[in-house]
């Protein structure tokens, strides 16, 4: 990947911060721009910093202050354009869905290999997301056992077209993949995809995954 991607790292570990800022300084397309140790310092730094802010933000859940859960909220309402990928101890289905719920794009666990976090970074970086085949089945799972009944909305209102672009998002293709899969220009794929955002009510590539589990567009074996 030619462009490098801004990163904002924000954990209140600060040996394991080091490490990762360490792990990832040596890659050539990957730049730490700041480091926090909790959700005050980062909201601060974003608005302090309007001309430079990250690409992604790797995001811990337990810190002091505001912790890795509310400032999703916030960046997620405040900053939509920002990606945040959850990287934590916690392993709960509860702690997973509800960080994708709340606006992480990528969820990974702290025993993941550094090949594991690269590899997400990049898929984040290129695709917008990057859910592993369990955190799809915890997106499901949550949407089928949740008390909080989700109807299936009317679906008929998105195109032929726009379903198959919507599927292979969730495939995890990239713009050229699905243009090259529909024999359509990358243009054309862009176009429907910012279609989607809109009739959905999406801010994110992220949050039409979700909302193709949710409405049984995207089914999955669990």
């Amino acid at each position: 990947m030619n462009k490098t991607i801004k990163i904002v790292l924000v954990d209140d570990e600060i040996l394991f911060r080091k490490g990762i800022s360490f792990l990832l300084g040596r890659e050539t397309n990957i730049k730490i721009i700041f480091e926090a140790s909790n959700g005050n310092e980062l909201i601060s730094f974003l608005q302090s910093n309007i001309n430079n802010h990250p690409d992604i933000i790797i995001m811990d859940l337990k810190m002091p202050g505001i912790n890795g859960v509310e400032a999703t909220k916030i960046m997620h309402a405040e900053f939509p354009e920002l990606k945040i990928i959850a990287l934590t101890s916690y392993n709960s289905k509860s702690f997973v869905a509800n960080m994708i719920d709340v606006g992480a794009v990528s969820y990974l666990i702290k025993t993941a290999t550094p090949h594991e976090l690269l590899t997400t970074i990049n898929e984040v970086a290129e695709k917008g997301f990057y859910y592993t085949d369990h955190v799809m089945k915890i997106i499901q799972a949550d949407v089928l056992t949740s008390k909080k009944t989700k109807s299936i909305l009317d679906t008929t209102f998105l195109t032929v077209r726009e379903i198959e672009v919507l599927k292979l998002i969730c495939s995890q293709k990239s713009t050229v993949e699905i243009a090259d899969a529909l024999f359509i220009s990358p243009r054309t794929v862009e176009g429907h995809r910012n279609n989607l955002l809109l009739k959905t009510d999406s801010r994110n590539i992220a949050g039409l995954v979700v909302y193709a589990v949710q409405n049984q567009i995207m089914l999955l074996d669990v």
